[in-house]
């Protein structure tokens, strides 16, 4: 029988309300206002300067409750659980019609959004292929082509639910479409693991 073997998947994690509703509106109420700062690629997206989760006990503790699931999903990447810290946080600020340009994050690891409010269909977050990669140069790419992971350019993530959390690698590129709902609020971060091994090589890294 013949078999389909998926090599080397991108590993992504869905956390359904990592954070509970109590704690959400607390994160809305205290940084809303503060997302003041100019994204160019829209003028109705904003955000909040990039934070320690030291700096706010709001973020202290969203950051303790998330850091279980960066060790799950550290595992996943490194194949050892690892100890793993936030390294910033910032919240986003998207009001209708606003959009977010296609980009990674650099310096970290793994990059995550928790979703403060709810997302309307049109901004869910869409993922996609690095330009540049290792496709075909010519691609068989029509009306009646059946997308699936092997032959798609993007990934659509599931519409979210507040409270929800969603953990990637940091180089994945990602955007968000066009805004057609209502104000839409996200809080976002980079990690970090302590070190990471390589054959009596040791990085440690500064939490």
């Amino acid at each position: 029988m013949d078999e389909v073997i998926p090599l080397f998947p991108t590993a992504f994690l869905r956390a359904p309300a990592a954070l509970p509703a109590s704690l959400v509106e607390r994160l809305v109420a205290s940084f809303t206002t503060l997302a003041v700062m100019g994204n160019s690629s829209s003028p109705r997206l904003s955000h909040t300067e990039t934070l320690h989760p030291r700096a706010d006990p709001l973020l202290g503790e969203a950051s303790a409750l998330l850091g279980p699931k960066l060790v799950d999903f550290g595992a996943l990447l490194f194949g050892e659980r690892l100890p793993w810290s936030i390294k910033e946080m910032w919240v986003n600020v998207l009001d209708r019609g606003g959009r977010q340009a296609m980009h990674n994050h650099a310096n970290s690891f793994v990059s995550g959004v928790v979703y403060l409010t709810p997302t309307h269909p049109s901004s869910c977050t869409v993922f996609m292929k690095s330009p540049g990669g290792n496709d075909f140069i010519f691609r068989n790419d029509h009306a009646r082509v059946q997308g699936g992971e092997f032959n798609s350019d993007k990934w659509i993530s599931p519409q979210p639910q507040v409270g929800d959390l969603v953990l990637f690698p940091s180089y994945l590129m990602h955007a968000v479409p066009p805004n057609e709902g209502s104000r839409r609020i996200t809080l976002s971060f980079n990690a970090i693991p302590a070190r990471l091994e390589s054959w009596g090589y040791t990085i440690s890294l500064d939490r």
